[in-house]
């Protein structure tokens, strides 16, 4: 993959994570489901761009971000579950 491409792939990344922030913070009960499948969706899309452009600090804080936003996702679908 070249780095123009990859440089796309990173700021679509933080398109996302940005929205889901603003989301989040806009809604009074944001859907779980957006706000977690977004910021995971980022990460992804940001860890792309870090594996071509090395940021070994950065790489380290996507992966804890996409953990997050895995366990949130988790307890959202728990808490769906528990609803049903």
């Amino acid at each position: 993959m070249n780095e123009t491409l990859a440089n796309l792939i990173g700021f679509a990344g933080t398109a996302c994570i940005i929205f889901a922030y603003a989301y989040s913070t806009a809604r009074a009960a944001p859907n779980p489901f957006v706000q977690h499948g977004v910021n995971l969706l980022g990460a992804a899309l940001l860890t792309v761009s870090l594996l071509v452009n090395l940021n070994l600090a950065s790489l380290v804080l996507e992966f804890f971000w996409a953990a997050i936003a895995l366990w949130g996702l988790a307890k959202a679908w728990r808490q769906r579950r528990q609803q049903a």
